[in-house]
């Protein structure tokens, strides 16, 4: 019976780097592990060198084939036997008698799987890289390009397009050194029997376990029971959970300003797409809505990721299932969120006119803590200053006027400035403070960092 794929994971969502989370990669990696296994044991004495030579040769996917490991796992029920009963039906003479020998399924599995995750983690860097690099250039171009910000849904004080996708940019900067940190963290191996005591190696334990770490570049754990702990693997969990929800802000933002009543900035939309299958007009940011979407199963993932780290005395196998499902999900879904986002922001519309429609819709009200810091300076209370400016708002928008016509025909404020002072001070464009500097600083400290 042909396979028929269930999890969108295998097709709608699935990019590169779900070659690292393969059947044939995680036997790959077994394999890998074994054949240094027992080459170390060679090294130490323990099992003959041309045992070792013929382990190593078969020890790979030429020769190991995943259809029969599996026909054996069926049979046995224990996958990580499996391979070794497969890899010792390829090894000639007595080499087969020495695969596995000393070490737990553990031993073999989570060292395998330190290799895995290390190699999607840098994976994934490479995705941020490319993400952060084109951030950083909407930040440069749009530095001066003023918009209104809103705080509460409401407007607040003018900004600019630089400053938010700078402010994007700098959050993705700092998961990419989390991102070196948690490399740092998963990058590490164990070589230590049944219960981490090493007994099944002898003396030479603490030896074998170093050794073979240093041919796979890993580091060997201090002490372990029978897995590799599970804090670890839940830090990955965590940091790509982490990574989607900020994706998903940035994602809905752009959702927010695609609104037909904002209708600032849009994501890409092409010449065929279709937005509804019953209402032909409609441009919807299905890719946004994807991407937070999906940062909902990442971060839900989390919850199992921390309950795996609780495992009764030296382990018991209540990890193992789920995490045939954690470590796939999260990366293939984060690396097609990454991809989706960085599309979506090398073809991101932006509506200039609507953007200073916007800025403009409040009719100056959005310059009212302006005025009032000028106000003081000028020798008028600040307290006093505020509660003039917050009524003046108010009649403004109830009576649809221009704050300036209100300002001007206030006695008080009428005495500190002449008509044109007042319509200058009443130009958002020219209250955006350090916005284009805080961009350039950012742009150019990235872009030293990184090497763009």
């Amino acid at each position: 019976m042909s396979h028929k794929f269930i999890h969108p994971i295998e097709n709608r969502y699935r990019t590169n780097i779900a070659e690292f989370f393969t059947q044939e990669k995680k036997l790959e990696n077994w394999l890998k592990v074994e054949a240094i296994l027992a080459k170390i044991h060679a090294e130490m004495g323990n099992i003959p060198k041309e045992a070792a030579e013929e382990i190593q040769k078969k020890a790979n996917l030429h020769f190991i084939k995943l259809e029969r490991v599996n026909e054996i796992d069926k049979q046995i029920h224990h996958d990580l036997m499996a391979m070794v009963k497969a890899l010792a039906e390829q090894c000639e003479g007595e080499a087969g008698k020495y695969i596995h020998l000393g070490a737990t399924s553990y031993d073999i599995e989570d060292t395998a799987l330190a290799l895995q995750l290390k190699e999607g983690l840098e994976y994934l860097n490479t995705s941020l890289k490319t993400l952060l690099k084109v951030l950083l250039e909407l930040a440069e171009k749009h530095k001066e390009l003023v918009c209104i910000g809103r705080t509460h849904g409401q407007h607040a004080i003018p900004t600019t397009y630089g400053m938010r996708f700078g402010v994007w940019a700098y959050e993705v900067d700092r998961h990419l050194t989390r991102l070196t940190q948690t490399i740092e963290q998963i990058s590490y191996g164990k070589m230590s029997g049944a219960v981490g005591t090493m007994a099944s190696f002898g003396e030479k334990g603490i030896q074998i376990q170093e050794r073979v770490m240093e041919e796979l570049n890993l580091n060997p754990v201090l002490i372990a029971n029978q897995i590799v702990q599970r804090d670890r693997h839940a830090q990955i969990i965590f940091l790509t959970s982490l990574i989607g929800q900020t994706l998903a802000k940035i994602a809905q933002e752009n959702r927010i300003l695609q609104r037909n009543e904002i209708a600032e900035m849009f994501e890409p939309f092409k010449k065929k797409q279709v937005g509804s299958s019953t209402m032909p007009h409609k441009r919807n940011p299905h890719k946004s809505e994807r991407i937070c979407s999906l940062a909902r199963v990442l971060k839900s993932n989390l919850m199992v990721a921390l309950d795996n780290i609780v495992l009764e005395d030296e382990r018991d196998l209540t990890n193992s299932a789920s995490e045939r499902v954690l470590f796939a999900e999260n990366f293939v879904f984060l690396n097609f969120m990454i991809e989706q986002m960085t599309k979506n922001l090398q073809g991101i519309e932006l509506n200039k006119e609507n953007i200073e429609r916007n800025l403009n819709l409040t009719k100056g009200a959005c310059l009212a803590e302006k005025v009032m810091v000028e106000l003081v300076e000028r020798g008028i209370g600040r307290q006093y200053a505020h509660e003039v400016l917050r009524q003046a708002a108010i009649e403004a928008r109830e009576k649809d006027l221009f704050m300036y016509e209100l300002l001007n025909s206030h006695q008080k404020i009428k005495k500190k400035f002449t008509e044109q002072e007042l319509k200058e001070l009443l130009d958002p464009h020219d209250y955006i403070g350090t916005a284009k500097t805080q961009v350039e600083n950012l742009v150019n400290t990235m872009k030293q960092k990184y090497n763009f």
